[in-house]
């Protein structure tokens, strides 16, 4: 066996040691955040709050621009998650509301518990595929795929999504580009978008 494959042959058995020598590795927010999550709350004062999230209670009102909720449970709310390579959020959407185009740098699925909705997603090839959804039907965002949720019911609806990552990150994509410090100009040019479109968009986030 060569050098190399021992190398690795010792690199999975060292990462699998350490995966198997804790049974979980309940996050601690208050320190830094490594490329592996957080560090290990002490075991000690692990208690059974720890796995237990009550964000998704009750009644949540759609409060932005885009007529949506969004209820993230991500390992720095939920540390319980952390080193498990999961999390969830509930999706809220007022009548009309969207989910606008995103992406994250993991796969999420999705099940609609209230209301219609048509939710799709983009691959490389600029292929949409998208289709309603009606409660208790479940739909797969391949990773990184740009997607988006559109209520076209006429009640509120309501879906909760899980991710393969306790940081799976949000990226939206009209917030990316009108709601950051991306000059006018420059946001001109990459979206052939007209500049009083451009000073529209910007407005409506407050960058203008």
């Amino acid at each position: 066996m060569s050098n190399l494959s021992i190398f690795f042959v010792f690199c999975f058995f060292a990462t699998l040691s350490y995966a198997i020598e804790l049974d979980f590795c309940v996050g601690d927010p208050s320190l830094p955040r490594g490329p592996q999550g957080y560090a290990c709350k002490d075991p000690t004062k692990v208690t059974i709050d720890d796995f237990v999230y009550t964000g998704f209670r009750g009644e949540k009102t759609p409060n932005n621009v885009f007529g949506n909720n969004v209820t993230l449970a991500f390992s720095d709310v939920f540390p319980a998650f952390n080193g498990l390579g999961i999390s969830m959020a509930r999706l809220d959407f007022a009548v009309g509301g969207v989910i606008p185009v995103h992406s994250h740098r993991t796969s999420e699925v999705l099940i609609l518990v209230k209301g219609s909705i048509i939710a799709g997603f983009i691959d490389t090839n600029n292929t949409a595929y998208y289709k309603r959804l009606e409660v208790g039907d479940v739909m797969v965002f391949p990773q990184a795929m740009l997607h988006f949720q559109i209520n076209v019911g006429k009640t509120p609806a309501t879906a909760y999504v899980s991710l393969n990552g306790a940081n799976p990150a949000l990226q939206l994509t009209p917030t990316a580009l009108f709601a950051g410090n991306l000059p006018a100009d420059i946001a001109q040019k990459i979206t052939l978008v007209s500049r009083s479109e451009v000073m529209r968009m910007k407005r409506i986030f407050g960058t203008a």
